[in-house]
């Protein structure tokens, strides 16, 4: 029996913040998979390696977990006053599909680097040395972000000594904003509440602040959960009845959001909402075995992505944490002392990160202006990715 060879693909292996990924130009790909449909993303799948029943996805370039098992396509951008379009797909480890539905803030940090390396950012616009401003549309949801990329002599700076918690090594940092970052249509708080009951039959009632900031967010307090804050990723990952009970939370608080109309259809939304949980600062130890001091730290969150506990925090996450932290009446901003402030620093599983935002009320509805924070990124792997043939 014949079989297809394989075919390669151009693709670039990148770390962006705490998560990395596949990063694609959309003319590099097949014609078939230029546009948004089912070859895209079983090529996309093929690429990663999933599904996979082992869990491992061992077979492709995924990691097994949701901050390693992503895909990104980059090109030219079409809207004014931008130059690089940027589309994320969250590729699903153990079913076939590729989630569309949010931005991945994380991998954002490197979305910069590969346009400008590329050819997707004109040549007047990129600085020998100094920092280069790359104008990001971010296709999913919609939205402009603005990365700060230092070159020299013509090239990214890659390496530095600017550490991220979460990422071994130091790297060159990369400063990015996120504008009018509310993701989705309406109201930032899409209940038109700061904090509501949610109601979650055959779990309970948990008080909740649903904001639609970096990305839709369900924010829980820590004690309603049973849970101190300072939990690290074994705590809940290792418990199946209490990733059984957040998804379900993160179901009903999706309906309530208005982001789908029946909790079945979470199931094809594992992307967003996420789900978080917040507690006032405490000392704890990350899971490198670094000490957090409460004294260092305005409040502890704990995030889940992709059904399992992050090991450090999404990016879009924090834009959400940061957004939400300085808008006084929500849970994240009462945990962090309930004081109006412009940025926050926050404990996670891997140590700490602060992140600043911009928040007004407008007409009786709060608007985010924007939200900034510090990544880094670098090029792993460049060249050809290689699937089989009949993936297409």
């Amino acid at each position: 029996m014949a079989h297809a060879p394989q075919i390669k693909i151009p693709a670039t292996y990148m770390r962006g913040g705490t998560s990395k990924g596949m990063f694609f130009s959309l003319t590099d790909l097949p014609e078939a998979a230029q546009v948004a449909g089912q070859v895209r993303d079983d090529i996309l799948l093929r690429v990663i390696g999933s599904p996979d029943p082992y869990g491992k996805q061992t077979d492709g370039m995924g990691g097994a977990t949701s901050s390693t098992s992503k895909t990104v396509i980059l090109s030219k951008s079409e809207q004014p006053n931008h130059d690089v379009d940027y589309l994320f797909g969250q590729v699903a480890i153990d079913r076939p599909f590729v989630d569309w539905s949010g931005n991945c803030g994380n991998l954002t940090a490197a979305v910069g680097a590969f346009a400008i390396s590329s050819g997707l950012v004109d040549a007047d616009r990129i600085l020998q040395n100094g920092i280069t401003v790359v104008r990001i549309w971010q296709a999913n949801i919609k939205k402009t972000i603005i990365a700060h990329v230092p070159m020299t002599n013509g090239d990214v700076q890659e390496t530095g000594d600017f550490e991220l918690d979460g990422v071994t090594f130091p790297a060159a940092e990369v400063k990015v904003e996120f504008m009018d970052p509310a993701d989705g249509e309406g109201s930032m708080f899409p209940t038109g509440n700061l904090v509501d009951d949610l109601e979650v039959p055959d779990v309970g009632t948990f008080k909740a602040t649903m904001i639609n900031a970096g990305i839709p967010t369900i924010f829980l307090n820590a004690d309603d959960m049973g849970y101190s804050g300072t939990e690290l990723q074994e705590a809940i990952n290792g418990d199946p009845a209490a990733l059984e009970r957040f998804e379900t939370i993160r179901a009903y608080g999706a309906v309530k959001m208005g982001l789908i109309s029946d909790i079945s259809e979470a199931v094809a939304r594992q992307h967003t909402p996420k789900v978080a949980f917040v507690a006032p600062a405490q000392n704890y130890v990350s899971s490198s075995g670094k000490q957090v001091f409460a004294e260092d730290i305005d409040l502890c969150v704990r995030a889940l992505s992709m059904g399992k506990l992050h090991h450090a925090m999404m990016g879009t996450a924090a834009v959400a944490i940061g957004t939400a932290a300085a808008i006084p009446g929500t849970l994240v901003n009462e945990a962090a002392g309930g004081s109006e402030r412009s940025e926050v620093t926050f404990g996670h599983p891997s140590g700490t990160l602060k992140v600043g935002a911009e928040a007004k009320k407008r007409d009786g509805d709060w608007t985010a202006t924007k939200a900034i924070m510090s990544r880094s990124a670098r090029v792993l792997m460049e060249g050809w990715v290689r699937i089989p043939g009949d993936s297409l």
